[in-house]
């Protein structure tokens, strides 16, 4: 028979013992309910201790758990798949880290974090081509639009060289724009947040990924100045605006739990 060790799920402050329902990662309907020690609590759910696979589905059962505890407390998200063999060792986890933990929390109480992603929409996306910023670089730079208008008479296999030359200055023309765009999208909200994490892009026409970590009497104003930067561009660049997330992005806490 195998023991049930403790999946942990992230770290409140706390007095007394609490549930949140039956949102346990595996599927099998397990309590979530809290460890206490000295004014801090892991938040955990019985769990086989196995290696969980990093797939969708168990890491938006991780992340639920998360959102749903975090609907009444502070919360300091745990690193994915951490597991301790029984409320021992969470209890050992939390004494010996439990100063760390509580000044962590102290910073972040009364601040949420907000997801906003910008991108330039694609080729079409708009109506009658409104929104494409091939379009936009070619009004742009008449020097792109004067070698293009050039050869647009000549037959392809006179005009190769040419047609490289376009794509490149198209390529650092719109590499120019994501980052004029960049700059601009976060000195505008950069003063509203405590923290900014600026993640990777993905795919050649998105200009931002970035996380804000913003107090919650500042959300308002957070939330107009995205709604001034989407009516300022327009067509020129969709916003992806998400808020009230858990703060992986400035905490993602890595236990030992030998």
């Amino acid at each position: 028979m195998t023991t049930d060790g403790r999946y942990i799920y992230c770290v409140i402050k706390a007095n007394g013992a609490q549930t949140f329902g039956p949102l346990g990662i595996g599927g099998r309907g397990d309590q979530l309910y809290t460890i206490v020690h000295n004014n801090i609590a892991a938040v955990v759910s019985n769990s086989p201790i196995t290696s969980y696979p990093v797939s969708r589905e168990n890491l938006i059962a991780h992340e639920k758990a998360i959102e749903e505890v975090m609907k009444a407390h502070t919360v300091l998200p745990v690193r994915f798949c951490t597991i301790a063999g029984s409320d021992e060792k969470v209890k050992g986890i939390l004494e010996t880290a439990h100063d760390k933990f509580y000044d962590l929390l102290g910073v972040m109480d009364g601040k949420k974090e907000l997801g906003l992603k910008a991108v330039f929409p694609a080729k079409g996306a708009q109506a009658g081509g409104k929104g494409d910023i091939y379009g936009y670089i070619l009004e742009k730079h008449a020097d792109i639009r004067a070698l293009k208008e050039k050869i647009a008479a000549l037959p392809v296999n006179q005009t190769h060289a040419q047609r490289m030359a376009i794509g490149e200055m198209v390529e650092a023309a719109l590499e120019q724009e994501k980052e004029l765009c960049k700059e601009d999208i976060l000195a505008v909200l950069s003063p509203l947040a405590a923290e900014v994490k600026v993640n990777s892009n993905y795919g050649e026409l998105m200009i931002l990924s970035a996380a804000f970590l913003v107090e919650h009497d500042k959300e308002a104003g957070f939330d107009k100045l995205v709604e001034q930067l989407d009516a300022k561009y327009g067509n020129r660049i969709k916003f992806k605006y998400v808020g009230t997330l858990p703060p992986f992005n400035f905490v993602n806490l890595v236990i030992n739990t030998d």
